[in-house]
């Protein structure tokens, strides 16, 4: 099986879910196309520009699989993931090409669905569960020299942004049993991984309802300018339970979450307080705008007024100095006018992010947008916004880096250096790259010997530069999480 992923980290959590049930019966698995029985494609819907990269790839794995034909080595093709959830029918009919579709739902059924394919039928099935979370599979880690690793903690959504696509695509939310989480956590510690990502639609909103004693807790109360379409739930361990366990299990292991919902941070306290305290959880936060209109985060259903979600970036500075902090954005939604648009402008000027995930908007079918308001921005005009959005992101990134420019950071060695073979690369707390030479150091433990950096170490590094994205600097010393956390 050759397994290939696109879109989000849940995918490339996803595509080690599939591997290791698939792993479990029998198969085996090639980097290499060409010698590939089986080619599945994990895959991303979220905008259309990602499901054109699947067309386009299937498009080229006609070719392949028209050879393989002709030689008489059958090769099946599948289709996991959102994409497959979303347009199952045409994925089916288009080309005949495809033999095989799964939705995010249905890993468990990959094995019969290639065995059907075997016998030379297309085979799907793209059933969303109310409760799947594939808890009791431990994926198979593929991340690069294993290192950093993502554990999903929930999956799926029921917040219903108007544009969102993922709750038609990955289901009502649901999450993983506490129990099942540390113990992967755990194994990866045991494993040698040094960061954990901790992963879900609405990672802030988790609710293990598994043990009986903890299912009558009160349901959270959201802070004044916050609200959801839906009644929040009473019972389950929240969030900042699994956080404080999963933050003890290893104090050498950093972690991370990704992606909260800004309407349940504000009587999450409790977490924000354990990102300051914990020297291993970063001091990073995901704050996902969409957009600075309130006109427009309305018509998002986005729960929050422009000055709520400023109010909450005050809070979260105070409660964690230094944090760094990261968004998404829309360019162009439904009515956005031109004062929209600026006022998004001066949302990136005045909270001043350290990353950003900035997109043109792309309709989406099933989504309450597509239902009931028009995509009526032409595409020029989106084009434009979202070019002078990345400017003025990048212009603040740049500030925001450049404050550190003298300081030392603790980085987290990932590897070699794309662009040069005698420089290496790892990022800071803030989740910021960070570029510095491959040379000798002192390690701080002490000992007399000059030591090289390797993947998984942490070093010291004084900054020396910066751009809106990368940190450069030159090496100080070889430290630990703990050592660095008491100096």
């Amino acid at each position: 099986v050759y397994l290939e992923t696109y879109g989000c980290q849940m995918n490339v959590n996803d595509t080690e879910i599939a591997w290791a049930i698939l792993q479990r019966h029998g198969y085996a698995r090639t980097k290499h196309l060409d010698e590939a029985d089986v080619i599945l494609l994990v895959t991303c819907s979220v905008r259309e520009k990602a499901e054109q990269a699947i067309w386009n790839r299937l498009r080229h794995l006609k070719a392949l699989k028209a050879r393989r034909q002709q030689a008489r080595l059958p090769l099946r093709i599948g289709i996991l993931g959102c994409m497959a959830e979303r347009l199952k029918e045409e994925i089916l009919h288009r080309e005949k090409l495809v033999d095989v579709v799964a939705g995010p739902d249905a890993y468990r059924d990959l094995p019969r669905l290639l065995a059907v394919a075997e016998s030379g039928q297309q085979a799907a099935n793209v059933l969303l569960s109310l409760d799947e979370t594939y808890a009791d599979i431990l994926p198979v880690q593929t991340s690069a020299g294993g290192t950093t690793a993502f554990v999903s903690i929930m999956r799926g959504c029921d917040n219903m942004c108007s544009y969102c696509i993922v709750p038609f695509t990955r289901g009502r939310e649901r999450s993983r049993p506490i129990a099942s989480i540390l113990q992967e956590v755990r194994m990866l510690s045991d494993q040698g991984v040094k960061e954990v990502t901790l992963l879900g639609q609405n990672v802030n909103s988790f609710r293990d309802m598994s043990e009986v004693q903890f299912q009558s807790a009160a349901a959270p109360v959201l802070s004044r300018g916050f609200s959801t379409v839906y009644k929040a739930k009473p019972g389950g361990l929240r969030f900042a339970h699994l956080l404080d366990q999963v933050s003890r299990i290893d104090p050498e292991m950093r972690i991370r979450f990704t992606s909260p919902h800004p309407k349940d941070f504000p009587d999450e306290a409790s977490v924000l307080q354990l990102i300051q305290e914990r020297h291993n959880i970063c001091k990073q936060l995901h704050l996902p705008a969409q957009s600075g209109s309130t006109r427009v985060l309305a018509a998002m259903r986005r729960g929050y007024t422009r000055e709520a979600y400023l109010e909450l970036v005050r809070h979260v500075r105070e409660c964690i100095p230094g944090v760094s902090l990261s968004s998404d954005f829309i360019a162009g939604f439904c009515g956005e006018t031109e004062e929209d648009h600026q006022q998004t402008v001066s949302l990136l000027r005045e909270v001043r992010y350290n990353v950003g995930f900035l997109f043109a908007y792309s309709m989406r079918q099933k989504t309450r947008a597509y239902h009931r308001l028009q995509d009526d921005v032409p595409a020029d005009i989106k084009k434009r916004r979202l070019e002078e959005l990345i400017t003025v992101f990048r212009e603040e990134a740049a500030r925001a880096n450049e404050a550190v420019v003298g300081q030392s950071q603790l980085v987290l060695v990932e590897g070699p250096s794309k662009r040069s073979a005698s420089e290496l690369c790892g990022r800071n707390d803030g989740n910021i790259k960070v570029i510095f030479p491959d040379a000798e150091m002192e390690d701080a433990a002490g000992c007399k010997t000059l030591v090289r950096a390797r993947p998984g170490d942490y070093v010291l590094v004084k900054v020396t530069s910066a751009s809106s994205q990368t940190l450069k600097g030159v090496l100080l010393c070889r430290t630990t999480l703990s050592h660095s956390a008491a100096c």
